[in-house]
């Protein structure tokens, strides 16, 4: 099962390449804030892949590193896995205004705009980790933070109310996530009903779009709860816990994230042209990746 993950890490990791390289390579979507927010996804969840997959690889083989260095990877996979969704939101959040309010769109999604919304994103991704630090070396023995010990998200978790305290941060994130996108798939459809014939294969676009952002945010908040779920492995036994993370690898942590690359990368049109053209290195991409011509 381990090669199998390392497959489809690969897999992942090599198409969240192509794509960012993609997005670099063409002016026209560095400028524009969906497309932006796109390529934030596909940076913060190929971190997060790296991150994580270094951890698993770490508890298959026994590794043991420095408490200090551990502190500081699950420190960086827990502001990667409160960004993610956070960026899904502003995803949102941008389709809830090119729709519901198009005269105010290129005034409100400007590069200010932007600017703000980024130092948002990763300061409210960053507060959560930086409380479970403090809380964590509280109640640690000094001499602890030098001792060698198999990196886990498990490591942060050693007394109850940092468990309970962290479940409820995470929960309280989830419930504001989750009301901002039900309420831009309620204001779109709304918009749907009420624009002319011309644009409603739009509006029905981004309907689909947020639709496929709730679910990729569900599988990404469930992943909060993985550690709870696999401490209980981890007390009855070690290797059925073993395999529990690996299944709770790919279902919630790769398979959600797969689903960025389809949402903005393959059912885009524009982007996905382009895509073509250079996942076959420049060549002619009708006979290399076949598409219908105009």
């Amino acid at each position: 099962m381990n090669v199998l993950n390392q497959i489809l890490v690969g897999i992942f990791l090599y198409v969240n390449c192509l794509m960012i390289f993609t997005f670099l390579k063409k002016v026209m979507f560095r400028e524009d804030t969906r497309y932006i927010l796109f390529a934030q996804t596909l940076f913060v969840d190929s971190a997060f892949m790296v991150f994580t997959d270094m951890m698993l690889i770490g508890n298959y083989f026994q590794y043991y590193i420095h408490m200090i260095p551990c502190i500081f990877i699950c420190s960086a996979i827990s502001i990667l896995s409160i960004c993610s969704p956070l960026t899904l939101v502003a995803m949102c959040l941008e389709r809830y205004v090119a729709i519901c309010m198009p005269l105010r769109h290129a005034e409100i999604s400007n590069s200010r705009t932007r600017y703000f919304g980024f130092i948002i994103i990763w300061g409210v991704s960053t507060m959560p980790p930086v409380f479970f630090i403090i809380a964590h070396i509280s109640v640690i023995p000094s001499g602890a933070l030098f001792s060698p010990v198999i990196c886990s998200m498990e490591i942060m978790l050693q007394k109850e109310w940092q468990a309970q305290s962290r479940a409820a941060i995470l929960q309280l994130l989830f419930i504001f996530m989750s009301f901002i996108i039900f309420f831009t798939y309620i204001k779109i459809m709304i918009a749907a009903r009420t624009v002319s014939l011309g644009k409603k294969k739009s509006t029905s676009k981004s309907l689909r779009t947020v639709v496929l952002h709730a679910v990729q945010l569900f599988l990404c908040v469930v992943q909060f709860l993985i550690p709870y779920i696999e401490m209980t492995f981890w007390k009855a036994d070690v290797m059925v816990f073993i395999n529990v993370r690996y299944s709770n690898f790919i279902v919630f942590i790769i398979a959600p994230r797969c689903l960025s690359p389809l949402i903005y990368g393959v059912r885009d049109e524009k982007f996905s042209i382009i895509l073509r053209h250079y996942a076959c290195w420049g060549f002619d991409h009708s006979k290399c990746c076949p598409l219908k011509r105009k």
